[in-house]
């Protein structure tokens, strides 16, 4: 998850700094942005967060991001830095729609917030219902073969064939093959959420399978 970050916690550790010593106003100095984010009592209530962490995300947010929003260009642009050996575009598209909640188009800091929220401090279960989203490609609250194929093959072709030697000897099809013979209990040819979230507990293979693609994040 610590990619998802990218530039944005670099920022944050010279804002931090700053924090200390210009004391940053509730209203997160948002007359220099076009999109202006929920108020921050708002978005601490919805949160894990508390009110000093945000105020930092949002200085590191709003350096990259001047506009207050990030579009899927600006997104893959920034994903791609951290895999110069394999073709991150693909895998970038899959999570921007999955940090795009409301299905806008561009990501605003409350979508960033809330998904760093559950993919941070969330429960087991709320990881694993935003992980089940991800997948969920065409969002018809089922996963199938092919959508599972295509997240996986997206993290292969990210990760370059050199970024992770211990994976060269499974092929994508054979990965998603082994979740859904464990995964699709009533054999319908498709994974519930109830069904993900089971399968994920009961096996730990599957949970550390799951936490290797969840660290690309």
């Amino acid at each position: 998850m610590g990619l998802v970050m990218g530039t944005f916690s670099m920022q944050s550790n010279k804002q931090d700094r700053t924090y200390r010593k210009d004391k940053i106003d509730d209203d997160f100095e948002m007359s220099v942005v076009c999109h202006r984010p929920e108020g921050l009592d708002k978005l601490e209530a919805h949160s894990n967060f508390s009110k000093r962490e945000l105020q930092v995300l949002y200085r590191g947010f709003k350096n990259e991001c001047p506009s207050g929003v990030v579009n899927e260009d600006t997104f893959k642009q920034i994903y791609s830095q951290f895999f110069p050996h394999g073709d991150a575009s693909t895998y970038a598209h899959y999570l921007f729609n999955a940090f795009d909640s409301t299905h806008s188009g561009s990501i605003k800091f409350e979508d960033f917030v809330m998904a760093l929220s559950i993919l941070l401090r969330g429960s087991v279960r709320e990881k694993l219902q935003w992980t089940f989203n991800l997948y969920d490609i065409n969002k018809d609250g089922y996963i199938n073969k092919e959508e599972m194929t295509d997240i996986v093959r997206a993290i292969y072709d990210m990760m370059g064939k050199y970024t992770y030697p211990a994976l060269k000897t499974d092929t994508p099809r054979q990965h998603v093959d082994a979740f859904f013979q464990k995964m699709d209990k009533n054999k319908d040819g498709v994974v519930t959420l109830d069904e993900f979230i089971l399968s994920c507990q009961e096996d730990e293979n599957i949970m550390r399978s799951l936490q290797l693609f969840q660290n690309v994040m």
